[in-house]
């Protein structure tokens, strides 16, 4: 097809707006001499062309994202005043990114690895970001481990690989991470898409309704497509063939109108059952048994539109677990506690202290009025209008009212001190359910999958730390395991 038969949207034009006469040819001193510095539209190009990656995500990096709507299906308002929940009926546009944790950017989709689960509601109130996993449960409970778990996750800085001795040193020193690493080497470690699986909070949260009781309420969204995942005999073909497998189901299924849903519960615990539960309500790397507080159906989630632009709308957006709305706060999860800072701080670092008001970030069913000013990539929305609180000279003020009720009951000296331990609480507990829970052929998936990475460690001790982890967590799990490492490892 020659030039001529495309159909022009207008002139090409530099960035600031200059019509540009030859896209194809740089400028030069006659014929085959050297390049002109006059030539600034080639200047402009390859300065930009320089500067088009942002640093990417520490973790998180590799993801895909879309559009949809979030619709109201049961009354919860007796629980929380936030408005985006308070009629049947009721929709509010949404924004989820899913995401691998460990991989690089370039990383491939089909790996073992949890699953990020970023969603924004553009509520009326605000943004309302909840920042969670496919799991129920993580590795850790405690924030200030964060950093050195990741490295291990993360390449070697000597190596410049991961490393199998770094992940289950950290691991095998961390029995916490039993129940979460338990769920990651099951069936559920690697997902076959990300339609197929299910999306958690995780953490647990505070709502609060207009009378001011609080309630403390864990998320879970289940998959309307059925789970499905993927061997890792699977995964291995899939990950060489085509690595952005899970991105590119996302975006065709939406392109084709079949559009992926979950159905969204909530687990509620009134505010003065959490002293004497028979596990510390705030441990990330427990549950709450479905037993003692069973799931309630409050939503549907719809994903039906892509972004236009990946690098705008996936890799610029941004999630904190800090932006709460009316009606819902954060509780005194010590990982919790950790992210309300970490998440904006790596955005302003990665992005810039404007990226709340780019378009995928901003408010969509409201404005954002603050008094902070310049600052890189600053639009000039706020014109002339003062910025300080308060004036008279009618900016905006504050409400009076926080968004979340006030933790009590806290006595002591301050400290480092451990996350609270309940009448149940140990590390193991959970992990050795879980596996009680399992088929046999899950439970045989689960300990090849295991020995086939911990066959890989170097050192003896690493090695068995980490096995002994799994045997306190269930006699039979940690007797099977070892066979099967021993075998593998000669």
């Amino acid at each position: 097809m020659t030039q001529e038969a495309y159909v022009s949207q207008g002139p090409l034009t530099t960035e600031a707006g200059a019509p540009v006469a030859d896209n194809q040819n740089s400028e030069t001193a006659g014929v085959g001499g050297p390049v002109l510095v006059q030539d600034q539209l080639l200047l402009e190009k390859l300065a930009h062309f320089n500067r088009e990656r942002i640093p990417e995500r520490v973790v998180h990096a590799r993801g895909a994202g879309a559009y949809g709507t979030f619709t109201v299906t049961a009354d919860v308002t007796k629980y929380t005043r936030a408005k985006f929940l308070s009629e049947i009926g009721k929709q509010t546009e949404v924004f989820l990114r899913f995401s691998t944790v460990a991989g690089n950017l370039g990383a491939a989709d089909a790996v073992r690895d949890p699953r990020g689960w970023a969603m924004k509601f553009y509520t009326e109130e605000g943004n309302y970001d909840l920042v969670g996993n496919n799991t129920p449960v993580f590795f850790i409970r405690d924030a200030i481990k964060f950093p050195d778990f990741i490295h291990t996750q993360k390449r070697d800085p000597y190596t410049g690989s991961q490393e199998a001795d770094n992940v289950f040193d950290f691991w095998g020193l961390s029995p916490e991470s039993t129940h979460q690493v338990t769920w990651l080497f099951g069936d559920r470690g690697i997902p076959a898409s990300y339609r197929h699986m299910d999306g958690f909070g995780s953490h647990t949260f505070q709502w609060n309704n207009e009378d001011g009781e609080v309630f403390w309420v864990k998320y879970h969204f289940k998959t309307d497509q059925g789970i499905k995942n993927l061997t890792a005999e699977e995964a291995e073909v899939l990950a060489g063939k085509d690595p952005d497998s899970h991105q590119r189901d996302l975006r065709e299924s939406i392109e084709r109108g079949e559009f992926p849903t979950w159905t969204a519960y909530v687990q509620i615990m009134p505010a003065a059952d959490a002293a004497t539960y028979r596990f510390n309500p705030f441990d990330l790397t427990k549950v709450w048994p479905k037993a003692d507080y069973p799931l309630i159906e409050y939503g549907k989630l719809e994903l039906n539109r892509n972004p236009e632009n990946i690098f705008a709308e996936v890799e610029q957006s941004i999630f904190s677990p800090a932006h709460f709305v009316p009606g819902i706060g954060p509780s005194p999860d010590k990982m919790l506690q950790g992210r309300l800072f970490g998440y904006g701080d790596a955005h302003r670092y990665r992005v810039g202290i404007n990226a709340d008001q780019l378009p995928v970030n901003r408010p969509h069913a409201t404005e954002a009025r603050t008094n902070s000013r310049d600052g890189y990539l600053y639009d000039g929305r706020h014109a002339g209008a003062k910025n300080y609180e308060p004036n008279s000279f009618g900016g905006p003020a504050q409400t009076g009212r926080p968004l979340w009720q006030p933790f009590s009951g806290f006595t002591g000296a301050t400290g480092n001190h451990p996350t609270p331990v309940h009448a149940e609480d140990n590390d193991f507990v959970q992990a050795g359910n879980l596996y009680r829970l399992m088929t046999e052929d899950e439970k045989e998936r689960l300990i090849n999958n295991l020995a086939g990475a911990i066959s890989g460690v170097t050192r003896d001790d690493i090695a068995e730390r980490a096995i002994n982890n799994f045997r306190q967590a269930d006699a039979d799990f940690g007797k099977r395991l070892e066979a099967a490492v021993q075998a593998l490892r000669g």
